[in-house]
């Protein structure tokens, strides 16, 4: 069962933060009038200073009534998909941090408080709220198992920072969000979050959350096997984009070693004979040495082009102040 507001005995401290500091909670919602309400209602009392934003994307019931009512600042986005809809929320949306959850009231809204403190406190530009589940009806087994395979390839390629990579519980610096370039356009967007704080070395913690189940009648959106299907497509783009010289190297050994042992038995032969007779694994083996002579040409070229995309982010990240415990009061 999902714990209400009154169980959780929700309350914060003007005192944690800067006086005038701008909280801005965002909400992406697609078809979720069961749970909007609810939602809106924990985050306001967790964090009664914070302007909550609901996204609403092309949903078919009344979410975007019930956000209202709720007292919600409600917007839209056409095109369809989570990514769109993050896309859409950090250019319209202005706040010094940024609380993003979604709008099925699976989220432990009590926590913003301290999720918002340890960004603060610590001038951190992304802390991740880590699901931890006392429900086994909260997270479906595939679900949970496709987050620890997609979570263990980031670790591996990047960095063992985050140890939920699918949560969608972050709480986010105003330099963050404005100089994300937000390329995904589903439920992959939370890999392109979590990668680009690691390949740009911003300081980011996490903070293990409890996660609920839905509430009755409320459903995920979330596919399997679909966008599954996208996730890994998007850690593997993002392995090619970001770790060309990783990429192209681990490509050049596929192409070389099959390549060489051909080559070898062939070379073999005619050692003994002084005859090739096997021109066609001769030409196959010339067609792999080229080719991994090629991905090492590309692993060389694209990693510095990479290093000059990473560059030119970090500087358009360095245009925007971090979070501060000295931020001055607003007028």
């Amino acid at each position: 069962m999902l714990m209400t507001k009154a169980e959780h005995e929700v309350g914060t401290d003007d005192a944690l933060w800067p006086q005038g500091l701008e909280i801005a909670v965002i909400l992406p919602c697609y078809n979720e009038a069961v749970a909007i309400g609810e939602t809106v209602a924990q985050f306001r009392a967790a964090l009664p200073g914070a302007t909550i934003y609901v996204f609403d994307n092309n949903s078919t019931d009344n979410t975007t009534q019930v956000a209202r009512e709720a007292g919600a600042v409600v917007r839209t986005e056409n095109l369809q998909g989570k990514g769109n809809v993050v896309r859409r929320m950090f250019a319209d949306v202005e706040a010094d941090v940024y609380v993003m959850a979604d709008g099925d009231a699976t989220y432990d809204s009590a926590a913003a408080p301290q999720l918002v403190q340890l960004l603060v406190s610590q001038n951190l530009d992304m802390v991740n709220g880590a699901r931890v589940n006392k429900e086994t009806e909260a997270y479906r087994r595939g679900h949970k198992f496709g987050n620890a395979l997609f979570t263990g390839l980031v670790k591996f390629f990047f960095s063992d920072k985050i140890n939920d990579l699918l949560s969608g519980y972050r709480v986010f610096s105003r330099r963050f969000v404005k100089s994300f370039p937000a390329l995904s356009n589903g439920f992959e967007i939370e890999t392109e979050l979590t990668v680009h704080a690691m390949q740009m070395r911003m300081p980011i913690g996490e903070v293990q959350t409890s996660y609920f189940s839905r509430l009755p009648e409320s459903n995920s959106k979330l596919s399997t096997f679909k966008d599954g299907w996208r996730i890994l497509k998007m850690i593997s783009l993002l392995i090619k984009e970001e770790k060309p010289m990783v990429f192209f190297m681990s490509l050049a050994l596929i192409f070389f070693l099959p390549s060489l042992s051909v080559f070898l038995s062939v070379l073999n032969e005619f050692l003994q004979t002084g005859i090739v007779s096997r021109f066609p694994s001769l030409i196959v083996a010339v067609a792999g040495f080229v080719a991994a002579m090629l991905s090492v040409v590309c692993a060389l070229i694209l990693d510095s082009l990479a290093r000059g995309r990473r560059e030119i982010r970090r500087l358009s990240y360095l245009q925007f102040p971090g979070v501060t415990q000295t931020k001055a009061p607003k007028d």
